[in-house]
């Protein structure tokens, strides 16, 4: 089938947060918004389909996942990441955030350290914080053009500040970083000398690039698969964000309990029937659509890197190995403060991006554009970047 992932759709008047909430949030109304993580691209006709059929059913009563779900799931794990998984394992939420502040209840109390690693997605500290747990930062150390860990300092973090959860991304967002099997074997290790518990939020997993392979975090041993929960979701592989289901992985049945049980305290009961009959739909049948698009956001990161590099090279992109967000370096900007990039990129070039601080402050002078959207946007808004940083 052919995908025309070029095409432009609006979105105004959709009830969209990246389009719709920009007056709201004082944000320039004529702003190209490439900030907030979804697609801008219709997702898969499989999926469009199955939607379209249960609306003309015309019922939407309660509804539980079924053995069509929990086959196209293990499959479509198995296939993709040589993840082999039981149903039993497999606890539904609405989404990937809902799951680790939920892990974070569960498995921990308030005052204990709850480890991160940042420049990070900013809900990990904010949902640590905000459920009076402390937030101890492990910061990524940038390395000949990328990300990597600190394995002294993060064992260090963990003994000295009663670390009992590691909330891990992997990918990362927003570095791009799809760790190798070495880097998480030692996370792996580490972890499991000192009784931390992972959780590993592996949303952005479906997404990478080249010769960058995934590794779920629960395959690296039976010892890390019992001290782990993995979480993934339908959302970012095939725009599915809005319909608010994740599918959650834990082996170690003791932790599994506690998690349902804290989510048994908020009153959550069953998934949403239209977030089933997504993720069955794709997970069954969308392989095909989610490569071709997975082949076309590729192409516009290298357009990205292409662009700058002849239109505005001060500017640095960190192209990533995973994930269709990118991480652009604007530290040769020596007598622009980040506050004054910021705002030449908001109110001069009218772009609307995630400010590198959003993910703690070892994001200053970085901004993050997504790359899932069509190319005559993603073209018009590095025209406008490169003429106001020229």
């Amino acid at each position: 089938m052919e995908y025309n992932f070029d095409k432009v759709i609006d979105r105004t008047g959709t009830l969209a947060v990246k389009y719709d909430l920009a007056a709201k949030r004082n944000k320039p109304t004529d702003a190209i918004s490439l900030w907030v993580a979804d697609m801008d691209f219709p997702t898969a006709p499989c999926v469009l389909k199955a939607l379209e059929e249960r609306v003309n059913h015309g019922i939407f009563g309660y509804s539980k996942p079924d053995s069509r779900y929990y086959t196209a799931l293990k499959n479509w794990f198995k296939t993709r990441h040589n993840y082999e998984i039981k149903d039993e394992w497999v606890v539904n939420t609405p989404g990937v955030v809902f799951a680790i502040a939920t892990a974070i209840r569960a498995l921990t109390k308030e005052g204990d350290g709850v480890l991160i690693q940042k420049p990070v997605y900013y809900p990990f500290f904010q949902t640590i914080a905000a459920l009076g747990r402390r937030v101890v930062n492990n910061p990524l150390v940038m390395r000949n053009g990328h990300y990597e860990i600190d394995f002294d300092d993060f064992e260090k973090k963990i003994e000295s500040e009663n670390v009992k959860l590691f909330v891990f991304c992997s990918p990362h967002n927003p570095g791009g970083r799809v760790w190798t099997h070495q880097e998480l074997d030692e996370v792996s290790r580490i972890c499991l000398k000192h009784g931390v518990i992972v959780v590993s939020d592996e949303i952005h997993s479906d997404i990478t690039f080249g010769n960058n392979r995934h590794t779920v975090y629960a395959t690296l041993s039976d010892e890390a698969a019992e001290n782990s929960i993995v979480c993934t979701s339908p959302s970012k592989t095939f725009n599915l964000a809005g319909l608010q289901f994740s599918n959650i992985i834990i082996k170690n049945e003791k932790i599994r309990k506690a998690v349902e049980r804290e989510i048994d305290k908020t009153g959550y009961c069953e998934p949403t029937l239209m977030g089933i009959i997504a993720a069955t739909a794709a997970y069954t049948d969308g392989a095909e659509w989610f490569d071709a698009v997975k082949d076309y956001i590729h192409q516009n990161i290298a357009f990205i890197t292409e662009y700058l590099g002849v239109n505005c090279p001060k500017i640095k992109v960190l192209e990533p190995e995973g994930t269709y967000l990118v991480w652009l370096d604007f530290s040769a900007f020596e007598s622009l403060s980040d506050r004054q990039i910021s705002d030449k990129m908001l109110y001069g070039a009218k772009v609307w991006l995630d400010d590198g601080t959003l993910f703690g402050r070892e994001g200053e002078k970085y901004q993050r554009i997504n790359a899932a959207t069509p190319r005559p946007i993603l073209k018009e808004a590095l025209e406008r970047i490169a003429k106001e940083f020229k």
